[in-house]
């Protein structure tokens, strides 16, 4: 097997200062640099549907709850500041996938919607965007997709409890 980016990060790391213990970097640094490249992938099927992952995971959220939600259930949702999810709504909106209706009782409150059109492009989009996610990962047999996925969870409710960030 070939030596990945981080284990030779390591390995200059352990030449320098032989008593250093790289754990931690080993895991989190590989993680990073995963994200990274996948953030570099910048998902095909979004970008040809001239989107970016932020905006349909605002998208998404709305289709899998299948009610209205308003901007800060949004954040909540998809882990998005509150300015940032008025900025994409202001885009999905001027797009006419999502749709805002104030509150009857508080003006200051708004419900975020899909229209028809973004409910069908959420509805043509995830097949995609799954079948793209399940090439990038086609190097790993199930068994090990599987194990991964585990050990990320394992690892992901560990880091909400402690740093936060957990769903509510």
């Amino acid at each position: 097997m070939t030596d990945d980016i981080v284990a030779s990060v390591v390995r200059q790391w352990q030449a320098v200062n032989p008593g250093l213990d790289t754990g931690p970097m080993e895991i989190i640094g590989r993680i990073n640099r995963c994200a990274a490249l996948l953030q570099q992938a910048e998902d095909a099927p979004l970008r040809s549907a001239g989107l970016t992952r932020a905006e349909f995971d605002l998208l998404g959220a709305v289709r899998r709850t299948d009610r209205e939600l308003t901007p800060g259930e949004l954040a909540r949702e998809t882990f998005s500041s509150g300015a940032a999810v008025t900025k994409r709504l202001r885009a999905l909106q001027d797009r006419a996938l999502v749709e805002r209706r104030g509150d009857d009782r508080d003006r200051r409150v708004a419900h975020v919607r899909l229209t028809d059109e973004g409910r069908a492009l959420v509805d043509r989009l995830l097949p995609e965007q799954l079948a793209y996610e399940r090439t990038v990962l086609a190097g790993l047999d199930e068994d090990a997709r599987d194990e991964l996925g585990s050990r990320l969870s394992e690892l992901l409710v560990q880091l909400e409890g402690r740093l936060g960030g957990a769903r509510r």
